[in-house]
């Protein structure tokens, strides 16, 4: 068998969407799986819906999710140019071939024209039985034709279908697919326009000539399939035509149908990897990286929609996932798009992430809110508060007080657990954290607690809950010596002196 080659080839019409992220870490898998090499193309045939800026966040989007890349646009590589606007000569070959071996022909049909013949016939479609009542090279001839495209003429080049034959698309994931050609119509492989090539010829073209051994893209594109196994025919590389695999839809986490944007908006999620800002409408988009998603996360997260190991097991790494992907275990069907699971692999990949790594991102959000402080002391309140949250940009809201002392107490709290002794217990706690000099021994320092608390003969939560609701402000936060801990001798013994001040005598 060849070198395993497969590549993905989004389109620069804007942001990359989620389905787009999993369409290309199944062909990284797959590619590493098998020692293969992983293109990156662009396909900037339509010169219309291109959108400055989308190139660059496509790549970023991937530099970002860990996903490499062997060749490309941008990577370099020795079947270039990888973007097909570069590649026009290319392509003019293969249209020229497919012109004079008769497989193809020109077409001069308005769009006035067609639209008539839309409203004239129900379901229109140029094929082999409306052919010859349009205005083509079929119709009109050579010469005619010859002498149209001289005068300027716009035209497009389709390719001839003949009807009746029984077309097999070899599909990894679907198995045998039988299409019979009489449902194609005769797609437009090239526009004079722009003099570039649609989808269907450009990447017939590139995939050959790159030396693509299988296309792993999604299920709409399942309905080509059958006309790029012609198309490898009519050109003679039916011996190269590499294998196919169509991936399941995702789908609407509500509802049926394929997941959009909309949906992401409705239910407040994103559905790129990166916030998106359209230079057209200047509207902002959010994505997994600015909404605190760890790439790790969100790649364990999609691998597992449309595909699984056949194990329970769920959290996995690149490499475990490289490992044991199979093309044959993808779905069948569409896989609901379960964003409240996403989250749960975000707490998952929190709790296993490197305290630094998420200190020095949560230190963005301590140094907005105008505090300064110091490296260690983030990481260590990160170990004590990170299986609370999901996302890092939680921690600072709920972990603030350890910078920003309480100048307010919460009432129901006060109500509560603030009673006619509790000021007397304490001024005596005071004296006993007083003489006390090991903060940072957490299990000493509750020991040394308790075991007042047990000789005085004072119920633990009469203490703690007074003792918390001083130096937080409010009954919230991690274990109490955790606190202390962070905190040291002197700003504890000075937040229990303001609150002294403030709480009921």
């Amino acid at each position: 068998m060849d070198k395993v080659r497969v590549r993905f080839a989004p389109s620069p019409t804007g942001p990359l969407h989620i389905g787009g992220v999993r369409t290309a870490l199944y062909n990284y898998l797959f590619a590493r799986q098998h020692g293969g090499e992983f293109v990156f193309r662009i396909e900037d045939t339509d010169s219309n819906r291109f959108v400055p800026g989308a190139e660059e966040y496509i790549i970023e989007s991937f530099k970002w999710l860990g996903i490499k890349f062997d060749e490309g646009v941008s990577f370099g590589g020795e079947y270039g140019p990888y973007r097909q606007s570069e590649r026009k000569e290319i392509y003019k070959v293969y249209v020229d071939q497919l012109l004079r071996d008769g497989l193809a022909y020109v077409a001069f049909d308005t769009p006035e024209k067609l639209e008539a013949k839309r409203k004239e016939i129900p379901n229109f479609q140029y094929d082999a039985t409306t052919r010859l009542s349009m205005d083509n090279s079929l119709v009109i001839g050579g010469e005619e034709t010859a002498r149209r495209i001289a005068n300027g003429d716009k035209y497009v080049v389709r390719i001839k279908i003949e009807p009746g034959e029984d077309i097999v698309v070899n599909d990894i994931i679907r198995g045998e697919v039988h299409i019979n050609s009489s449902i194609i119509d005769d797609k437009v492989l090239y526009k004079s326009a722009d003099n570039l090539p649609t989808y269907h010829l450009a990447n017939i073209v590139d995939d050959h000539m790159m030396h693509i051994t299988h296309v792993i893209r999604g299920e709409e594109w399942l309905p080509s399939a059958p006309l790029h196994v012609l198309l490898y025919k009519y050109l003679g590389w039916s011996d190269t035509m590499p294998r196919f695999a169509h991936l399941p839809l995702l789908l609407k986490p509500d509802g049926n149908g394929k997941l959009s944007k909309r949906d992401g908006d409705r239910l407040g999620f994103p559905v790129f990897p990166l916030e998106w800002h359209d230079p057209k409408t200047g509207d902002v988009s959010s994505g997994y990286r600015e909404s605190g998603y760890l790439p790790e996360a969100v790649i364990n997260f999609l691998a597992l929609l449309g595909w699984n190991p056949g194990t329970e097991q769920e959290i996995m790494s690149l490499d475990e996932l490289v490992s044991l992907f199979r093309l044959e275990r993808c779905s069948k069907s569409g896989a609901k798009f379960d964003f409240e699971k996403g989250k749960w692999f975000n707490h998952q990949y929190l709790q296993m992430a490197d305290n630094r790594r998420i200190a020095e991102e949560m230190m963005k959000d301590i140094t907005a809110n105008g505090v300064v402080t110091d490296m260690a002391k983030v990481e260590q309140v990160v170990g004590f508060m990170k299986s609370r949250v999901s996302f890092i940009k939680e921690l600072w809201p709920l972990c603030s007080f350890f910078w920003i002392a309480p100048t307010s107490y919460d009432e129901k709290a006060i109500q509560k657990r603030w009673k006619e002794e509790t000021p007397r217990i304490m001024h005596e706690l005071y004296d006993v954290m007083a003489a006390w000099d090991n903060y940072d021994d957490i299990e000493g320092s509750e020991a040394h607690v308790k075991a007042w608390c047990e000789q005085k003969g004072y119920p633990l939560g009469n203490v703690m809950n007074p003792f918390r609701l001083m130096l937080v402000g409010e009954l919230k936060g991690p274990h109490m010596f955790e606190v202390t801990a962070v905190l040291g001798k002197e700003e504890t013994l000075r937040r229990m002196e303001t609150a002294f001040a403030a709480l009921p005598k």
